[in-house]
């Protein structure tokens, strides 16, 4: 994306904005608020759409996935849209889930409101509203490059259900007509509730038993009824000299669909449905 060059006083502007009570860091808003900035008479819209982008540190991807998870992300962070991103892999391992950047790009004035407001003041709070998507893309691109670059398949463990049970909070409380939860991870649970692996491999897993155990152990949560997106899923890693790669064992397709099987009732009991499978990479776009 091409650089924005900022007039001295919008750059005052969104810095005043950034102390604001309603900017707290990687918890409600990075985003400064041209709203607010320009002291706007009217409230911003709501927005329209809530991203929450959850990256499973265990899941080493290549250069192919990775650049699939930021065209993704990238193209879901728009004017009138919310967005999270997140990380976790175990918290066994000090590896908690941790909201690494979270931010509101705000919705443009009604065409029918602007001639009520000074040619200036428009003019101001447009360029501020330039300024704010380049800025809005630009935290969310620093949170994922962070997240994927602590990927590492040297982890032992993995918390996926019990990381997105604690997510789920936060999901649910969203006011977004739409909720998207893109969700990067082998899917592969490794935990106190259940192991997926079997002698280094993706295991045959009996979704109803997994399930139950899920429930038992109060790892389901509630998504508010979000779309989940998965890419990733099925990877099993190796670390070769350093460097994470696919392990290259065969996946046997039966195993491959019963874990879909497995976290299509795990959502759906959570409140949420699985829009998309990736195994590993996404065969239709994030939307």
């Amino acid at each position: 994306m091409a650089s924005v060059r900022y007039h001295p006083r919008l750059l005052a502007l969104c810095a005043a904005a950034l102390l604001s009570p309603l900017a707290q860091a990687g918890v409600d808003n990075d985003i400064p608020s041209c709203y607010l900035a320009n002291k706007m008479k009217l409230a911003p819209p709501p927005a329209e759409t809530e991203v929450f982008v959850l990256i499973d540190q265990t899941t080493p991807l290549d250069t192919g996935l990775q650049d699939s998870v930021r065209e993704n992300t990238g193209r879901l962070i728009k004017a009138g849209s919310s967005f999270v991103i997140a990380s976790f892999s175990s918290f066994g391992q000090g590896r908690y889930l941790e909201v690494l950047s979270a931010g509101t790009l705000e919705g443009k004035i009604d065409s029918k409101l602007r001639d009520d407001i000074s040619v200036k003041l428009l003019r101001n709070f447009d360029a501020c509203m330039a300024g704010q998507a380049d800025f809005g893309r630009g935290a969310a691109a620093k949170a994922l490059n962070k997240a994927l670059a602590g990927t590492s398949s040297l982890f032992a463990k993995s918390d996926v259900m019990g990381s997105l049970k604690e997510l789920s909070s936060r999901i649910k409380q969203s006011t977004a007509r739409d909720k998207i939860v893109f969700l990067v991870s082998d899917m592969l649970e490794n935990s106190g509730i259940s192991s997926f692996y079997a002698s280094k491999n993706v295991r045959a897993i009996e979704p109803a038993v997994e399930l139950k155990k899920a429930q038992e152990a109060q790892a389901v949560g509630d998504f508010g009824g979000a779309r989940v997106f998965v890419l990733g899923a099925g990877l099993v890693q190796e670390n070769a000299g350093g460097k994470n790669r696919d392990s290259g064992v065969y996946r046997n397709p039966k195993t491959m669909a019963v874990l879909r099987q497995f976290w299509d009732a795990y959502f759906e009991a959570s409140h949420a449905k699985l829009a998309e499978f990736g195994a590993p990479a996404l065969l239709s776009p994030v939307k």
